[in-house]
């Protein structure tokens, strides 16, 4: 028994060494030793000799049809009705309202092939005991070699943002404060990126954003902070959530002037805008990062920026974020998944693969209100990281059909009916009064 626990003990000493030396310490000054774009390429190779397109259903309508009707009796001919024909009618009606644009963009992005994870082949079919073997291969690496390291790393990574900042922010000092704050954000990120075995490119760094500025993006996930994070330090703007999150919030807002507001409550909306107002005067205070979606979305489209975020003026620094969905779905169904639900599922990917571009930094042209600057700004970022333009509203995520919306149908509907009886009534008198 001995012998054993002392073959733990050196084992765990073998893993925490390696671990801090080769992982950590690298991650901590923005360094790289290669292991995971050798990683990467290694899945590359390997989604590229497995993969096999998944079978499409669906056909034409006469195909469609004669699926309905073919447990009819054979005595009906080809242009003649059939109840059942129907049938394929409301099946199209409600696939179009099921499936509609706003509601696919809440669910995860639909791939054209497997990517050889368990949880992304509802339409896999058995193709070969290769690939069967290649996936029960996959799934020991994730679970018992990366899931371990990566939850290591995330759980190093977030006691020492909690911790740090913490500490940081009983420092009267403002400057030493400041760059001490920095320090421990940048770093933690870094570690908590190695914990997703993350692969970042960024492009155009000639347009970061500056202090005294606002800095918007496309919103995929809670992960959207730690990829922008790694790269600089930002000061946040977002939803207040409970639970583990909560807790990383209330520490991070002692050290920096972070700002964390509840969703429902419009008058502390009111107070955010004044107080980013005063953030953005003040030229030494990190740039503002922003989401104007105010919700996450699949990543295959951007939906409509919410106006708040530029009418406070200043410089509008955009950032396009585009995942790579053959190695891991990095969207965040938050109706589906709670947070800590959602980060274990991201560290039993294969990797998390991304490019982000920082767009040229824009300001409201003379005659344009905020809502036309915030679709400027859509769209330039939607094109950046060939994403979906839509003018859909993130919110109808949640939110029921507002009464208002309801009650304009109605409306329309009753002048129509009205303004047609209205016209019919008129017409004797029109005519009697040219008898007259």
């Amino acid at each position: 028994m001995d012998d054993l626990w002392s073959i733990a003990v050196v084992l765990l000493q073998v893993w925490f060494s390696v671990m801090i030396g080769f992982i950590m310490i690298p991650a901590m000054f923005g360094l790289s030793l290669g292991v995971t774009s050798v990683y990467i390429q290694i899945l590359v190779k390997i989604l590229e000799v497995t993969v096999r397109k998944l079978d499409e259903k669906g056909g034409s309508m006469e195909q469609e049809m004669g699926e309905l009707r073919r447990y009819r009796t054979q005595s009906i001919s080809r242009g003649e009705f059939a109840l059942s024909d129907s049938f394929y009618f409301y099946i199209k009606g409600l696939e179009s309202i099921v499936d509609d644009q706003v509601t696919q963009r809440f669910s995860s992005e639909e791939l054209v092939s497997w990517n050889l994870l368990t949880r992304t082949n509802h339409n896999f079919h058995y193709i070969s005991l290769r690939l069967t073997v290649i996936w029960g291969l996959g799934v020991i690496i994730r679970y018992c070699v990366l899931f371990p390291l990566r939850i290591t790393l995330a759980i190093i990574g977030l006691t020492w943002l909690v911790i740090g900042t913490t500490l940081v922010g009983f420092l009267p000092n403002k400057r030493l404060k400041n760059w001490l704050s920095e320090l421990v954000h940048l770093m933690c990120y870094r570690i908590c990126a190695r914990g997703l075995s993350a692969t970042i490119q960024y492009h155009n760094k000639e347009n970061k954003p500056q202090k005294g500025g606002i800095c918007v993006a496309n919103h995929t996930s809670p992960i959207d902070i730690v990829i922008l994070a790694n790269d600089g330090c930002y000061a946040m703007v977002g939803q207040s959530h409970g639970g583990l999150m909560g807790v990383i919030q209330r520490s991070m807002v002692r050290s920096c002037p972070h700002v964390w507001f509840e969703r429902s409550e419009m008058r502390d909306r009111n107070a955010v805008t004044s107080r980013l107002r005063a953030h953005v005067a003040a030229k030494t205070n990190l740039p503002i990062l922003i989401f104007p979606e105010g919700t996450c979305i699949n990543n295959t489209s951007v939906m409509m920026f919410k106006k708040g975020s530029f009418e406070i003026g200043g410089t509008i620094y955009p950032v396009a974020i585009k995942y790579d969905p053959r190695f891991g779905d990095a969207f965040w169904n938050s109706a589906k998944y709670n947070m800590v639900n959602y980060l274990l599922r991201m560290m039993t990917s294969w990797a998390i693969v991304v490019n982000v571009w920082y767009l040229p930094p824009m300001t409201r042209r003379v005659g344009e209100d905020a809502a036309q600057f915030a679709n400027r700004v859509k769209s330039a970022i939607a094109h950046q990281g060939g994403l979906l333009d839509m003018a859909w509203d993130g919110s109808l995520k949640r939110a029921k059909v507002k009464e208002e919306f309801k009650e304009q149908q109605q409306k329309m509907y009753s002048s129509m009916v009205m303004g047609k009886k209205g016209r019919n009534s008129q017409e004797p008198h029109t005519e009697s009064t040219r008898r007259q």
